[in-house]
């Protein structure tokens, strides 16, 4: 009798990414060391060792690195999987799965070994509550003038008004662009492109206050205040193992 699951490794350098695609079976995409960047549509998590997604079965997604990284994907056929969540989910990695992750890489275990440790790591899968960045770009080139200048710099403060200039467009038509085809306000959209600019640094380790004055927040605590109301968790939660 076959196992639930296969594992696969890859060497994934800072900075690439791997093409958009699909898996036949649910995935946990994971990095066993460096820092791992996932899209799923316009969704975007950022995943230190201490997090990983849980990725259903024919979900488009792709998968990247901010840093050097190690991805470790853990895939789990359809029809001997206990999970049943039906949309990408962020999983808390603590010292015991990580451990259990790292135990069925080993080459020489037994089929039964092998299930054994299958069926407590399915156990230990416990998802963390977070709302996904969602930073979608307009497709208007005056509106993307200026969502490219924020990604660029998310400190830069100017308003629309103060964009309206380079962009070749009035305020009002900005902010009309940014509600039709963002599906959302200029200013919603801007906390959004900063806090998904945020999730490598926290990731990386850097101070909160640091980030903070990175990505345009005048105060670690004005920061944490946008990151829990968007994201539903303080940014310590949402890396912690």
């Amino acid at each position: 009798m076959s196992t639930a699951m296969t594992l696969g490794e890859m060497d994934l350098p800072a900075g690439s990414w791997l093409p958009w695609h699909e898996h036949d079976g649910h995935q946990l995409a994971w990095a066993a060391r460096g820092i791992l960047s996932v899209n799923v549509g316009e969704r975007h998590w950022v995943l230190p060792p201490t997090r990983a997604l849980w990725i259903p079965a024919g979900v488009v997604h792709r998968t990247g690195a901010t840093a050097q990284t190690v991805l470790r994907g853990i895939y789990a056929a359809r029809d001997r999987c206990p999970v049943r969540w039906p949309a990408p989910t962020l999983v808390a990695v603590r010292p015991l799965l990580r451990e259990l992750l790292e135990h069925l890489g080993a080459a020489d275990l037994t089929d039964d070994a092998r299930r054994r440790a299958e069926a407590v790591a399915f156990d230990l899968l416990e998802p963390v509550d977070v709302v996904p960045i969602n930073v979608p770009m307009p497709s208007d080139e005056r509106a993307l003038t200026v969502a490219r200048a924020v990604i660029a710099d998310p400190a830069d403060r100017r308003s629309l008004a103060d964009f309206a200039h380079d962009a070749g467009a009035s305020e009002r038509t900005l902010a009309r662009l940014f509600l039709a085809e963002c599906r959302t306000t200029f200013g919603a959209w801007r906390v959004q492109a900063r806090l998904r600019a945020s999730l490598p640094l926290l990731a990386g380790g850097m101070p909160l206050s640091a980030v903070s004055r990175r990505i345009g927040y005048s105060s670690p605590s004005a920061f944490v205040v946008a990151f829990r109301r968007a994201v539903g968790v303080t940014p310590g939660a949402y890396f912690d193992g």
